[in-house]
């Protein structure tokens, strides 16, 4: 009696490379995937969900940027800025505490006001430069002009002393020698020097409206 082979009613799987293989369950395409299964698809580097995922998500990142940041070319920025970042830290996603499309909203909102706040620290940075660099250049200037009116003035209060006078104190306070020093060049006795330094700083004093410490 022929031994009945039990392997002959099981159906036959296939050998590799034998062109026959068994039925499978057709495979989902990105299109029909939800976002949250794309990003775990884009976590493991597949790069046709990326770009499902892109096409999806962009135009939401997008309007939101452009709502908050107004400047049609900074939310175009900041989109790329955050599709850049959804691949980067889609391993980071996690469904447990929020929905897919609620963490790329999120992360384009935190975007968004990051690059308000950059922007206008800019500004205001720009701003007070400007107004330093002004404030600057408007005291240069003044301290020029204070200064030259105020040399006009000495130089002026200088010509009504004495020859003798106006030697001793041009010797002592713009040529930077001692009282000695004075009387030494002037081949005078120091009293004499004193005296003439004395009477030509009262004279300047006056001339110039400044009041004596007395």
């Amino acid at each position: 009696m022929a031994r009945h082979d039990a392997r002959r009613d099981e159906p036959d799987r296939g050998e590799p490379g034998s062109g026959l293989r068994p039925a499978l369950v057709p495979a989902a395409t990105p299109q029909e995937l939800t976002t949250g299964e794309l990003i775990d698809l884009v976590a493991r580097g597949d790069e046709r969900a990326y770009e499902e995922l892109y096409g999806r998500v962009s135009p939401t990142v997008f309007g939101l940027a452009r709502t908050i940041l107004r400047d049609p070319h900074q939310a175009e920025e900041v989109a790329q800025e955050v599709l850049l970042e959804v691949w980067r830290t889609a391993p980071r996603f996690d469904a447990t505490r929020g929905s897919a499309n609620a963490w790329i909203t999120t992360m384009a909102h935190r975007r968004s006001v990051d690059r308000v706040r950059s922007s206008q620290s800019a500004r205001d940075r720009d701003a007070s430069s400007a107004a330093h660099n002004s404030e600057i250049a408007f005291d240069e200037v003044s301290e020029r002009v204070e200064t030259r009116l105020e040399a006009e003035r000495v130089r002026h209060c200088l010509e009504g002393l004495t020859p003798r006078q106006r030697d001793a104190v041009t010797m002592a306070y713009y040529q930077g020698h001692s009282y000695p020093q004075v009387a030494s060049l002037l081949k005078l006795p120091l009293g004499t020097v004193k005296t003439r330094m004395r009477d030509g700083l009262i004279r300047l004093r006056d001339c110039l409206g400044v009041g004596s410490d007395a």
